[in-house]
């Protein structure tokens, strides 16, 4: 089964998607009937819905959509972590079974958001739901997430988009080193995605991104590595086929098994899809 491990779905809100300002093509709804065409051409059966709005809403959204949509396999959603009635709104959403993990957006916080004692207690609880947490931060955040991240050694966790390297301007450096750091711990996955507008938008070339992909591969290796388009926010710099073509090419004199770990099996064995 190959898996989408990180696309979002949305029903376009100018006043809440104010992030889109500067990306004319993301300001219109994007719904699993929207993807449906995409995905069956690119062989991809299934997809992990994750949060891009800060609300319980859009949580209850993600779920609703799952609800008549099979091909999500499983929902990244939003709680207030740092809530003090985190384990109860946890339990409300328990029910949920499509729900396998939560997310916050790291990337817009302070580095001393990360080491907060309040939330630090939110991520905690997530365990003894089974839940996963997915970490968004920027390159330049890699230090506090270390420090955060070395917190939950027994917690499902994973790195979206690769932490998002400095491709644009070819700095590699001091991502390669801290992203070894913190693939040192197995508990750790990676997402192979987001790289794409992490480039100079539409004029990159393949070549832009095979010293990132050589570092996350040596460092996480194929059993913890996870194809994700981050559709539709890809489209403001390429294709989706575009960039599962890449990863194929990459990939290509690796063993079929190692493949399809990193296309499909590690996403279900990660979020027990």
């Amino acid at each position: 089964m190959t898996i989408d491990a990180h696309v979002h779905f949305w029903k376009y809100d100018r006043k809440r998607d104010a992030w889109m300002d500067s990306m004319k093509v993301l300001q219109q709804d994007y719904l699993p009937e929207t993807i449906a065409s995409t995905l069956k051409r690119n062989g991809v059966d299934g997809c992990v819905a994750v949060q891009a709005d800060q609300s319980e809403l859009e949580t209850r959204f993600l779920t609703e959509l799952a609800k008549t949509h099979p091909v999500i396999k499983g929902v990244v959603g939003w709680i207030d972590l740092k809530a003090p009635d985190i384990e109860e709104r946890l339990q409300h959403f328990a029910p949920h079974t499509i729900i396998k993990g939560y997310r916050h957006i790291l990337q817009a916080e302070a580095p001393e958001f990360f080491l907060r004692e309040d939330f630090q207690r939110g991520v905690a609880a997530l365990k003894n739901f089974g839940y996963t947490y997915d970490v968004l931060i920027y390159h330049y955040q890699l230090k506090p997430a270390l420090k955060f991240i070395s917190l939950y050694p027994d917690q499902k966790l994973v790195i979206d988009h690769c932490a998002k390297p400095d491709i644009k301007d070819k700095e590699i450096t001091e991502w390669a080193k801290l992203i070894k750091e913190i693939a040192a711990q197995p508990n750790v996955y990676c997402k192979l995605s987001g790289l794409f507008t992490e480039a100079v938008w539409k004029e990159w070339s393949a070549g832009d991104f095979y010293p990132y992909l050589d570092v996350v591969f040596e460092a996480f290796g194929t059993d913890r590595l996870m194809f994700g388009s981050d559709w539709p926010v890809i489209l403001v710099s390429g294709m989706y086929v575009q960039w599962k073509s890449l990863l194929e090419k990459y990939m290509e004199n690796y063993p079929e098994e190692e493949r399809e770990k990193v296309f499909g099996s590690n996403a279900v064995q990660f979020y027990n899809l």
